[in-house]
């Protein structure tokens, strides 16, 4: 009987993480650029990074109960250092080039964790 190839039963919340990323870098730009004016509404942006850091930590924890084990916790340390941009950002102030920068430098752990979390991983 051939091995099974799976993915880690935690890729769901990996493509969550990347998909509220996203959506923030996306609003985040949006206001920078003048496209979207979010004066009325600036709760926004915060709630969604909050949506991104809670979703974050939700695939990060695949690192404790993840199915295929090394799976998963290769794809939760591939997130994790997208921490520290991420608890870094509310101190740096949000005018001035810093918080962009900042903020993208989450953007290769997110994506590599996404990555890592749909490899189908052999079961030996």
């Amino acid at each position: 009987m051939p091995h099974r190839r799976r993915r880690t039963n935690a890729a769901p919340l990996f493509v969550g993480a990347a998909a509220a990323y996203t959506a923030n870098v996306a609003l985040g730009t949006a206001v920078a650029t003048g496209l979207i004016d979010t004066r009325n509404f600036r709760w926004l942006h915060h709630a969604m990074y909050i949506a991104t850091c809670a979703t974050s930590a939700a695939a990060f924890s695949a690192v404790l109960w993840g199915r295929p084990k090394i799976a998963s916790r290769r794809a939760a340390l591939a997130l994790a250092p997208a921490a520290a941009p991420l608890a870094a950002i509310p101190y740096l102030g949000t005018h001035g080039r810093r918080h962009p920068l900042v903020a993208l430098a989450a953007a290769p752990f997110i994506v590599a964790g996404l990555i890592v979390s749909r490899i189908p991983s052999d079961r030996k």
